[in-house]
This record gives structure tokens, sequence and C-alpha cells, in this order.
């Protein structure tokens, strides 16, 4: 674009438009340098045709290149795996299902199927034989810990009052990390306990995922929890449409059947 300007009374020009913007830096043209280019009813001032002509080139380029229209979010159908706007599917616990495969999930839902997108829930007396088997073997740990630190009913008896508590003590120390190491581990590692393995279920997250070691030690801790509520952070478990317990409330966990 030509642009022509007025200097000492004389029209000067043609020049592009970074010649322009160039004499304007070093002082040649003013901002009140009348200036004139093709297009223009007049001369104008130099300030107020550069900012009108930059309005104008942004309007042609919005027009040229529109914005790009918003994207929509897409999902995997449950069903036939195929990606749909999730604008047209139905969503049921936490899954995608497209129109076409609609009547055959609705179908699944009133038979009380299992669902192939969705997570199968371990009920309440599953996870209740889980804990109690866990429990069985933690306290057999325990108990052959105690027999060979020396605290046997006998010997505690016998011993001072003050180093029989303060056996105690670390016996409860040993057996708080024994119980928290074995917890940690084998959920990070395995995402289940002894005893959940040999009741087929497995601790994942919100949306089936391994659950990491730091969130399977916060899990350990939350479950005392649990159980300090008079065992109602675990009997709420019967009552969630998730069988969520307190201790997967706090940590966003989910125990599941393999």
């Amino acid at each position: 674009m030509n642009w022509y300007y007025v200097d000492a009374g004389q029209q000067a020009g043609p020049v592009d438009d970074a010649q322009l913007d160039e004499l304007a830096r070093t002082g040649k043209i003013q901002h009140d340098t009348l200036v004139w280019r093709e297009g223009m009813e007049s001369w104008q001032p130099y300030t107020q045709a550069r900012s009108a002509g930059s309005q104008s080139t942004t309007a042609s380029a919005a027009q040229t290149n529109p914005a790009p229209a918003e994207t929509t979010s897409e999902a995997v159908c449950a069903e036939c795996g195929r990606i749909f706007n999730m604008d047209d599917m139905i969503r049921h616990s936490g899954s995608y299902v497209c129109a076409n495969c609609k009547p055959v999930f609705m179908q699944k839902l009133a038979e009380g199927a299992k669902l192939s997108g969705g997570m199968n829930y371990a009920g309440f007396w599953i996870r209740f034989a889980a804990v109690f088997l866990d429990g069985l073997i933690m306290g057999a740990v325990n108990f052959v810990i105690g027999m060979v630190a020396g605290l046997s009913a006998s010997q505690a008896v016998g011993a001072e009052p003050t180093a029989a508590i303060a056996l105690q003590l670390v016996l409860m120390l040993v057996q708080l990390a024994i119980g928290v190491t074995y917890e940690v581990f084998m959920i990070g590692k395995y995402g289940a306990t002894l005893g959940k393995m040999a009741c087929k279920i497995k601790v994942v997250t919100a949306d089936g995922g391994t659950v990491s070691y730091g969130r399977a030690f916060g899990r350990y801790f939350a479950k005392l929890l649990s159980g300090l509520t008079c065992l109602i952070g675990y009997i709420i478990a019967a009552f969630d449409d998730q069988k969520r317990t307190l201790h997967d409330h706090i940590c966003n966990t989910r125990v599941v059947l393999k």
C-alpha cells in the first residue's frame, strides 16, 4: 500500500507501510503530518490515518481468516468403541454410549448385565472377607514378632514396669511399620493385598487406573479413621452406589472385582 505525505508544504512519496513508519520513527513525519493513500476520502494526520488503517487491516484479516469454531469434546462409545461428539451421547457411571448403541445399552441396564465400559464394584461382604483374611495374616505376623521380641505373657509379668512399657511401645511401632509397608507395597505394586487377591478384588483410582504408592500410603491411615468412627467408615460401603468406604471417599479410590 503506497502512502503520500506532506513535507515542507509539498507532496512527497510514494512510500510503503514500513517506510512510512520508519519516517515517523526518525521524526521526519510527526503525529500531525498529513498523509494519504488510495481509498481515503481526504488527507488525515499520520496518527489518525495509521490507526484507522490498522483497524481496517485487522477487520479484513478477520473476514479472510475467521476464528476457528469452538471445538467440541469427543468420547469413545463403551459399546462399539467408536468416537462420537459427547453432546450426541448418553453418560452412565463415567461411560459414554452413542445413539446407535443406546437401545442395547438400556436393555443391558434393565437386565442387570455387566456393562463393558463401567467398573464392577466389589460389594460389602466380599470386602469384609478380604479385610478379615488380611487381619488373620497380620495377626499371625504380629504374634511371631511378639514371640521373637520376648514379650510373651510370662515375661511381661516378670519384667520391670518401665521396661515392659518401653518394649510394648517398640513392638507397637514395629507392628505399625510392618502394617504400613505391607499395605503400601501390595496396593502400590499389585493393587491388592493377599486378602484381596484371595477374594479376587483390587483397589483402583476413580477412572480405573493404578493406585500410586503415595495414595496407598494415605489410604492406610484413612482406613484407621474409618475404624475410629465405630466402623461406620466401613459400614457406609453397604449403602454407597459405588460401594465406597470412608477411606475410599477420602482418597478417591474404588474397589472392584477382577
